[in-house]
C-alpha cells in the first residue's frame, strides 16, 4: 500500500469514529449546531481521502496507462467522470 493510500485509510478511520460520535450526539441529544460541526468535521475527512485516492490514481494508474496504448483511453475516461461528479457537486 502506497502512501497515499494509508494517508486515505487513516482519513477514513477517523472518519468512522467520528460518524460513531455523531450517531451518539443524537441519540443523547445533544445540541444541533455541535451535531451539524461534526458533520461538517467528518464531510471533511471524506473530501480528504478521496484527494488522496484521486491523487494515487493518477500519479500511478493513469500514469501507467498512458504507457500502455490499450488501456489509455478507458483511464482517461474514468476520470474525466469522477471529475464530473465532484463538480456537479
Amino acid at each position: 500500500m502506497n502512501d497515499e493510500k494509508k494517508k486515505a485509510l487513516q482519513s477514513l478511520k477517523t472518519c468512522k469514529g467520528q460518524v460513531d460520535g455523531i450517531i451518539k450526539m443524537i441519540e443523547d441529544g445533544r445540541y444541533c449546531i455541535d451535531i451539524s460541526n461534526q458533520i461538517i468535521a467528518a464531510q471533511a475527512l471524506l473530501k480528504k481521502a478521496n484527494k488522496l485516492i484521486l491523487k494515487q490514481h493518477m500519479t500511478h494508474c493513469i500514469k501507467h496507462a498512458l504507457e500502455k496504448e490499450e488501456d489509455k483511453e478507458e483511464k482517461i475516461n474514468e476520470l474525466i467522470m469522477i471529475l464530473g461528479k465532484l463538480i456537479d457537486k
